[in-house]
């Protein structure tokens, strides 16, 4: 089960137990209330109908008055009675002549109101209300008012409907938002996961995401000093490693050479070790300079000094550095572009990648060749393809020619280089957020890209 599916899930189970207790009690209380209320306002007519009855001469009747009343005979049953209970007026003319029991009380809910305190009864499925009608002190009679309680119960039907539609309305707005929360909570951790995987897959990975959630952003960090803590362990292992697998055969060489200057030979041949020890102690100092390099640029996890750089100018740049490597093997080189375009950068690190690309075509090339370099502006990004007319790369190499250390023997002299050249165009391609490759031409050598984005 997904997080946010869990926390949405005991937010509406726990939102639904509250809800159901809640609603239990209210509509509990619903007809209880409605029908106090109605006692009320019962009351009230009942209070306000003997006031209005009251005879202003003893041989007064009393009753024609409500007579003269406007009728709601439809909603409420309005009757009069003798002091001894018989009913003198009925407005539904249904019990005229009947006899009605009840007893006075003397205190009650509309006591402190001043009202007179009116009698409450059941009977029949009616709630009636009295109240007594007097003159001076003298009774004279009992005015009432009657509901039917069927009516009662539908307005508390009607009530408890409309409490149960706005309920689940406000029930539907809170499991939108508590959806909602729980995505809001889960999006920080689903981010983070696929933070941690970029870094266990080895690819470049952006700065691990933020909350406002304490909690998270500990975490956060705490992921981010890990894979710091990590990567510099791996990256002293690796490089401690590769430098003295790299370094083991040309100070093995060294070693050779001196040992055999100790003993007497004609100086030609003492010469020729000689050359050699400085052959293999310059190609350690490569190995270094340009492990060294690597290693700078693999730490760094973003540019530093970035602008704005033209495309063609940047190719052209990288063309005069290489073009007298291959004059004295008359290797040439053109520039073809294809659409002018604008990316940013740091110039001196995609200079030094594309003149990489162009050294390694150049090492590889027949002498007299020529090689081309394409600037190409299509779909937001920059693709500089440098081709040769080499042999190309064997199948089994094509997936490892970006790997430190991997080198394949050039053409003639079977020497190697120091497998650097290649890694350092990947990662400076990866700091710009493209890429580079390298694969066979269908009409014969190879062609190496380095693909970044456009401005």
């Amino acid at each position: 089960m997904r997080i946010r599916t869990a926390i949405f899930g005991v937010y509406v189970l726990a939102s639904a137990v509250t809800f159901a207790a809640v609603m239990a009690l209210v509509l509990r209380d619903v007809r209880l209330r409605y029908v106090e209320s109605m006692r009320r306002t019962l009351g009230d007519s009942a209070a306000l109908l003997a006031t209005l009855a009251t005879p202003e001469s003893p041989d007064g009747d009393w009753t024609r008055r409500l007579e003269e009343l406007p009728s709601r005979a439809d909603v409420l049953r309005v009757f009069a009675c003798d002091p001894a209970g018989r009913v003198l007026f009925d407005s539904r003319g249904q019990d005229v002549g009947r006899k009605y029991f009840w007893t006075m009380t003397g205190g009650g809910p509309y006591a402190s109101e001043g009202y007179t305190v009116p009698n409450v009864s059941v009977v029949g499925g009616e709630l009636r209300v009295v109240a007594p009608v007097r003159r001076q002190a003298e009774l004279v009679g009992w005015v009432g008012v009657g509901r039917s309680l069927t009516s009662i119960a539908d307005g508390v039907r009607s009530a408890r409907w409309r409490l149960a539609i706005y309920t689940s309305i406000i029930a539907f707005g809170m499991t939108v938002v508590g959806w909602w929360i729980a995505a809001r909570l889960t999006r920080s951790l689903e981010r983070l996961t696929v933070y941690a995987r970029d870094v266990r897959d080895g690819r470049v990975a952006a700065a691990p995401p933020r909350s406002r959630a304490r909690e998270i952003a500990e975490l956060s960090q705490a992921f981010e000093e890990m894979r710091d803590a990590l990567e510099g362990r791996q990256h002293v292992e690796r490089y401690t490693q590769t430098l003295a697998h790299e370094v083991k055969a040309p100070l093995a060489a060294i070693r050779g050479a001196a040992e055999l200057l100790d003993e007497h030979m004609p100086m030609e041949q003492r010469q020729k070790f000689l050359a050699n020890i400085r052959t293999e102690a310059g190609r350690i100092q490569r190995i270094i300079e340009r492990l060294l390099e690597l290693s700078s640029l693999e730490a760094r996890k973003a540019l530093r000094q970035t602008e704005a750089l033209s495309a063609g100018k940047l190719a052209q740049e990288a063309l005069d550095v290489v073009r007298p490597a291959g004059a004295s093997r008359r290797v040439t080189f053109k520039l073809r572009q294809e659409g002018e375009a604008t990316l940013r950068g740091e110039g001196v690190l995609l200079r030094e990648a594309l003149v990489n690309l162009l050294q390694n075509a150049l090492e590889f090339s027949p002498a007299g060749a020529e090689i081309v370099l394409i600037v190409n502006a299509a779909n937001g990004y920059v693709t500089f393809a440098v081709e040769d007319a080499g042999p190309g790369v064997p199948d089994y190499a094509l997936t490892k020619v970006f790997d430190r250390f991997y080198s394949l023997p050039r053409p003639g002299t079977e020497r190697k280089s120091t497998g650097l050249g290649l890694a350092l165009v990947r990662e400076i391609a990866h700091l710009h957020g493209g890429e580079a490759t390298l694969a066979n031409r269908p009409e014969g050598g190879a062609r190496g890209a380095l693909i970044l984005p456009a401005v």
